[in-house]
């Protein structure tokens, strides 16, 4: 099994910032699109931010400019920074690895709750 380890989910104020991390597994670090999404009630899982081995980065247009993903290759990790957080933001988020034979693995979800 892939394991996907999320860490850093908790309670901030409007306008703070937090940091998501999400450990996975080297084979699978190494070549895998990694990945960011979040899920509210009664919503779909959406894309929060991406990004592939080459390092390119994707964001939703409503974390752009407030986001940032990026990776610790040596530690085989994937974080995203979040700053200016809004109430809108709260969300359980979910670490996620696509892999090049178009198999998705999923971490356990983190809750990020931003009160206002």
């Amino acid at each position: 099994q892939v394991q996907l380890v999320e860490s850093g989910g908790g309670l901030v104020q409007a306008g703070g910032s937090l940091r998501l991390s999400c450990a996975a597994s080297e084979i699978i670090f190494s070549i895998a699109r990694m990945g960011w999404y979040r899920q509210a009630p009664g919503k779909q899982r959406e894309l929060v931010a991406t990004i592939t081995s080459g390092g390119t980065t994707n964001y939703a247009d409503s974390v752009k400019g407030r986001f940032t993903i990026s990776r610790d290759n040596a530690k085989n990790t994937v974080y995203l920074q979040m700053n200016n957080l809004k109430s809108e933001d709260t969300d359980v988020y979910y670490c996620n690895a696509f892999t090049r034979n178009l198999r998705n693995y999923w971490g356990q979800g983190t809750q990020v709750t931003v009160s206002s």
